[in-house]
């Protein structure tokens, strides 16, 4: 259930930790990396709203997971969504729209200028001896979560195969036609190689400013505009973390939060030119590979409308639950809110079929 305070625009620090924050707290670090990455850039709304529950909330600010805002797209209104530059589209209009000097990358990354690897690390080892005088850092307990986040920036601006992980626009001009030269394209190949480095997991937002929101231009926006780059760049990752070794071992998900109507429905023609649908919360379709999965397999169906569940039906919590399996989590694992109250990580159990 959603909590009280909950408001559809305002993520706030009463909302549910989303899985990305619970997984990136009930996993360790490897490699001095983050847990938990979310990227190319938070979930906002066309009319300037931040979706809430992609947020640590009552975890804590310590433990959000790491967003990555690899574009420079203004989080105000405006209705360009997509994949740029090829895939950009009017959501309104269901028209091509052109923003070709949209970047991505990563910012900041860089020592500055002058300041070599061997240096900077010579300065945080001097910085360490100062911090040791520090003890009300310890006695006030935020000593440890300091110390993760700084860790973590280091290995960011230090470590030349991170610094490189994240440069996927100079990729081998192979791998970037397999996963598709634009923005879904770019996102996975980062997701595949941070993977590889040791990130646990990493949250993938294909498309912004509802760009699968289609109340109207649903057809023509799904078949030219959004399914091409996506079924390129997720068969591209497939593809690649079979051939690199990694697919037995990492679980691959897709999915929305909710369906779509039925019915075709036109509900704004002042607004959108062609029919659309609209949310639908009963009953949607998600897919997992890798990580164990037995190809092939189906899980639960529908009724002959698509409407409702018909059999075996799965909830969020075993989605979630699957993921968390996955990830290595013990049944048990609880996670503790702000004020220290304890919370089972597991709402349900894991979805079984899926792994024979």
């Amino acid at each position: 259930t959603l909590p009280s305070t909950f408001r559809q625009s305002l993520p706030q620090s009463t909302d549910w930790p989303s899985i990305a924050a619970v997984a990136g707290y009930s996993t360790p670090r490897r490699n001095d990396l983050p847990s938990s990455v979310v990227l190319p850039e938070k979930i906002v709304h066309s009319n300037a709203g931040t979706y809430p529950g992609q947020f640590a909330g009552l975890l804590g600010a310590r433990h959000e997971p790491w967003f990555i805002e690899a574009t420079d797209k203004p989080h105000a209104y405006h209705a360009y969504s997509g994949a740029f530059p090829k895939y950009l589209f009017n959501l309104h209009k269901g028209e091509p729209a052109d923003k070709d000097s949209w970047r991505f990358e990563v910012p900041n990354l860089t020592l500055p200028e002058g300041v070599l690897g061997p240096r900077f690390r010579n300065r945080l080892d001097l910085l360490d001896v100062v911090e040791q005088q520090r003890r009300q850092l310890d006695a006030s307990g935020n000593r440890g979560g300091y110390d993760r986040v700084r860790q973590s920036v280091l290995s960011l601006m230090v470590d030349p195969k991170v610094r490189a992980a994240f440069d996927v626009r100079q990729a081998e001009p192979r791998l970037l036609d397999r996963y598709g030269d634009n923005s879904f394209g770019w996102s996975l190949l980062m997701a595949r190689r941070l993977v590889e480095l040791g990130v646990n997991m990493v949250q993938v937002n294909l498309g912004n400013f509802g760009s699968w929101d289609l109340h109207g231009n649903n057809f023509p926006l799904l078949k030219d505009y959004l399914f091409p780059p996506t079924d390129r760049a997720v068969s591209g990752l497939l593809d690649d973390l079979e051939e690199c070794g990694l697919l037995a071992s990492t679980l691959v998900v897709m999915a929305g939060e909710f369906g779509r109507t039925p019915q075709i429905t036109h509900i704004a023609p002042e607004i959108y030119k062609r029919p659309g649908r609209d949310h639908w919360a009963p009953c949607q379709s998600v897919w997992f590979a890798g990580g164990g999965v037995q190809g092939g397999t189906v899980i639960g169906s529908s009724d002959r409308n698509g409407a409702y569940p018909a059999s075996d039906p799965q909830t969020p919590e075993n989605f979630a639950a699957t993921i968390y399996q996955a990830l290595g989590i013990p049944s048990t694992a609880v996670w503790y809110d702000v004020a220290g109250r304890p919370n089972h990580v597991y709402e349900a159990q894991p979805i079984r079929r899926l792994f024979g």
